[in-house]
């Protein structure tokens, strides 16, 4: 991966910061700067010493979407590039952030447009300033939504009012997207950062494994049947009780004392 990759990276204890920069293009992603946010959040799940990560932009917007002034949007396409393309790229920076093992804090500090939208609302918790903006833009641009969008926004706000998003385009302000439910909560831009390092630090301090399986359990569960619901569960349990996690929390529970998570 480059070094000139648009992603600053910064490690805060058991914290992972990963920060969009490319300031001047309102952190459009390029390929390079998407693929260097996956390898980030995949080297997340890996790593033991890493148990939550924060996802954010530089300047005066979190991620205006996909960069379409590069190579990719140029030239001529055969059958097959765009599919392929969209599969290699969006969706899979969608799957990397679903599937991250860590809790991701999406701390959404500006626009988050198209493609920037869904990095946001694919993440496990989302912080946004007062002045974000989400946009499902691709209506604008003659586009339909990818990057998974007609696959996050029916399962977060439900149909119609992912069809009106999507329909319109109109630019939904951060305490709009809070009453939909896509938003977590909203804080005055000059406290976005110490609230994510505090949500962050609060995750970094918990169960990691318990964690982790919760999200796998959530994010699974509108894609199945209560039967296999609660079997994923009855196995996350077992799995999870192996934890010394799991059992420190036992432990502390019987003896009356706070929990001293060490995330294995």
């Amino acid at each position: 991966m480059p070094l000139s990759a648009p992603v600053r990276h910064e490690a805060d204890g058991h914290v992972a910061h990963l920060t969009l920069d490319r300031p001047e293009a309102l952190n459009a992603l390029t390929p390079e700067a998407r693929d260097r946010v996956v390898a980030l959040l995949d080297s997340a799940s890996a790593d033991p010493a890493v148990r939550a990560v924060v996802l954010t932009g530089a300047g005066r917007g979190f991620c205006a979407g996909a960069d379409l002034r590069g190579g990719a949007a140029a030239g001529e396409r055969l059958p097959g590039d765009v599919a392929r393309t969209l599969r290699l790229g969006a969706q899979r920076l969608i799957a990397a952030v679903l599937d991250c093992e860590k809790p991701v804090i999406a701390a959404v500090n500006g626009t988050a447009a198209g493609l920037g939208a869904h990095l946001a609302f694919a993440c496990d918790l989302v912080l946004a300033a007062e002045s974000a903006r989400f946009i499902e833009v691709f209506v604008r641009r003659g586009l339909v939504p990818d990057g998974g969008g007609a696959y996050l926004l029916p399962r977060l706000i439900g149909p119609q009012r992912a069809k009106e998003l999507m329909f319109f385009g109109d630019a939904l302000t951060a305490a709009d997207a809070a009453r939909l439910g896509l938003v977590n909560r909203v804080v005055p831009d000059g406290e976005l950062d110490a609230t994510a390092r505090a949500w962050a630090a609060r995750l970094a301090a918990g169960p990691t494994r318990a964690l982790a399986l919760a999200k796998q359990l959530v994010n699974a569960s509108l894609d199945t049947d209560r039967t296999a619901a609660f079997a994923a569960e009855a196995a996350a349990q077992e799995i999870n009780m192996t934890t010394r996690d799991a059992q420190e929390g036992v432990r502390s529970f019987v003896e009356r004392r706070s929990p001293e998570y060490r995330g294995r």
